[in-house]
């Protein structure tokens, strides 16, 4: 992974649950790492399909466009936490640690709207 191609600043963020006063809980999300250095580009068709195909075919993941977000190794991020690229937000459908050397990740993420 080339430094220079970590130009993008994210915010990773967990989910969290919050009492709302009446016996019950929100969902909210609260940043977990801030200012990290990331590089984010769109998957096509073909490679996320590749990518992606036994969890199409568990229906895990829906066609939609798929984004590849690469940062530097950081432990404990899951699935259920998303990314937050200035107003834009992003799920994680997938983490990658690529020959499991703890160097970068590779998460593989979809666009959603707040």
């Amino acid at each position: 992974m080339s430094i220079g191609s970590l130009n993008k600043l994210i915010d990773i963020q967990s989910k969290t649950r919050v009492a709302d006063g009446l016996g019950g809980f929100t969902e909210t999300y609260s940043t977990r790492y801030s200012n990290i250095y990331a590089s984010i580009s769109q998957i096509s068709a073909q490679e996320w399909l590749s990518s992606a195909k036994e969890k199409m075919e568990s229906n895990q993941m829906s066609m939609s466009l798929i984004h590849r977000i690469k940062i530097r190794y950081r432990g404990g991020i899951k699935p259920d936490w998303r990314i937050k690229y200035g107003n834009r937000y992003f799920s994680i459908a997938s983490i990658v640690n690529p020959d499991e050397a703890n160097e970068e990740l590779i998460l593989l993420c979809k666009e959603v709207r707040v």
